[in-house]
């Protein structure tokens, strides 16, 4: 195991420098061709959250924006912003934090330009829909060949990933959390929460994705909503102490305060790989979430899972970070990860909230399950629709979350960071290939919007498009008043 843990981390150490030229790079490529999309439609996002889906033909409600962006906040939100963000600051110090900021803000590009494309190149699952990065990969790419190859590379990678590693992430950290909130270590711990958590999660995923939007919805803006609350009561308790640690997350990311020994490049690498792991702009995770909504424009998907990033980081994971930072943290101590954030809001409001934050970080954890569950299903779909394969797939996902419960917490989260890794390379470099199909549904939807209409898409908008299953007009969401076309040269 140690021989695995020491290999996993050569490859983090080495690889991380090409993953973060790749985000950065990526972030800013769109940025440019979008024209700043991410900050100049932000108003556009909180409009289409709230979009409701029509009735499908076979007369039922089909997924709405809401719920798909609750499909991938319930992915997002978990222990990543709250043990992640814990990690990052303990390795990085307060510098990690703005570091993890520049990357939310920069890969809003890359997120919607994945997303978009997700809502694209969707395709139909009897009444709902499908899609993410295998499925543009393998239809958008005009070299078929490399483009199946891509997709299946991804597809691999990112069932791996989601239902089985992270998966283990989200039970290891919950059961650190109630390690501490216990207050001793005790062998049975591990057991019963693995236990505990693989029935939750075998109860939910049996149930396909209304059962999961269902769950996500309920639970993630709950648990959400609980967990930033307690960070304002922490900061209005500590407001006088608030712009030192601010000084001190800015200071520290440009080497003016160093604080750990790794100085400038550990907080940059550590903002930014944790950033990615709880945002997960261009990870081509969200894609899959994205692609099972019903919207009358792909580039509305597109805004929501942007907003998502901002929700991820700016709010949730700045939440962890100023619940440890205002209580002096001692950086590079052997209290790390979900501990610190315990201890430290423990320090702020007194021992009750230890025992409270092991029942958010539990919550928020399930939650996170099963969102990373759905991605490996939509994948497992993109290589074959057999019950008896998809039925062993969700057995082999309920024995990750009970392995997750014991498992060494070093070699799960560098583990995540390999697989993580994988899947953000093959997405960015298909996204160079193919984005900027999106690029061109943007402008048709702004031309739309210049002409005060509600964006309807119909894939002769765009002349050229291949590969483009759904938007032909005959889906409910696509049946625009006027009938009248809106092309896109």
């Amino acid at each position: 195991m140690d021989l695995l843990d020491n290999a996993v981390v050569w490859f983090n150490d080495r690889y991380g420098y090409v993953l973060i030229v790749l985000l950065v790079g990526a972030g800013l490529w769109w940025g440019v061709r979008t024209v700043v999309v991410q900050i100049r439609l932000t108003p556009e996002m909180a409009k289409a959250i709230k979009e409701r889906p029509p009735r499908s033909k076979a007369g039922g409600t089909q997924i709405s924006a809401f719920r798909a962006f609750c499909i991938s906040a319930a992915s997002r939100v978990g222990t990543g912003n709250v043990a992640g963000v814990a990690v990052a600051i303990t390795v990085g110090g307060p510098g990690a934090v703005f570091w993890m900021w520049i990357l939310a803000i920069v890969g809003g590009a890359t997120a919607f330009v994945e997303s978009t494309l997700g809502q694209l190149y969707k395709v139909r699952d009897g009444a709902d829909y499908r899609g993410g990065p295998a499925y543009y990969l393998s239809r958008g790419i005009k070299n078929r060949r490399a483009g199946i190859a891509m997709a299946f590379i991804f597809a691999v990678a990112i069932t791996f990933t989601y239902g089985f590693v992270f998966n283990a992430v989200q039970s290891n950290s919950i059961t650190k959390a109630v390690d501490l909130a216990v207050g001793h270590d005790a062998d049975w711990i591990p057991y019963v929460i693995g236990g505990v958590l693989a029935v939750l999660t075998a109860l939910v995923i049996f149930g396909g994705v209304h059962r999961i939007s269902g769950v996500s919805q309920v639970l993630v803006p709950l648990m959400a909503i609980l967990y930033v609350g307690l960070a304002l009561v922490v900061v209005v308790l500590n407001l006088s102490s608030l712009p030192d640690v601010v000084r001190d997350i800015v200071g520290s990311a440009f080497g003016i305060r160093e604080v750990v020994g790794g100085g400038v490049w550990a907080a940059i690498m550590q903002g930014m790989r944790r950033g990615l792991f709880s945002n997960e702009a261009g990870m081509g995770s969200t894609p899959n979430a994205a692609a099972t909504a019903a919207v009358s424009h792909p580039v509305k998907q597109g805004l929501v899972q942007t907003l998502g990033v901002y929700f991820d980081t700016l709010v949730v994971c700045s939440a962890t970070a100023f619940i440890i930072l205002l209580s002096n943290p001692d950086y590079g101590s052997d209290v790390e990860g979900v501990e610190l954030t315990q201890t430290a809001l423990a320090q702020h409001v007194g021992s009750w909230a230890s025992p409270l934050l092991a029942v958010i970080l539990f919550f928020l954890a399930f939650s996170s399950v099963i969102g990373n569950y759905y991605y490996g299903e939509t994948n497992i779909a993109f290589f074959t629709r057999s019950r008896t394969v998809l039925n062993v797939f969700r057995v082999v996902v309920v024995g990750f979350v009970f392995f997750g419960a014991i498992a060494k917490v070093s070699l799960v989260w560098n583990l995540a960071d390999v697989f993580s890794s994988v899947m953000a390379t093959v997405n960015i470099v298909g996204l160079f290939a193919i984005g900027g199909v999106a690029v061109a549904l943007l402008r048709n939807y702004s031309v739309q919007r210049a002409r005060g209409l509600d964006p309807v898409f119909h894939r002769d908008d765009v002349p050229g498009l291949t590969g483009v299953e759904c938007w032909d007009g005959s889906d409910p969401e696509t049946v625009r008043p006027d009938d009248a076309p809106v092309t896109t040269a």
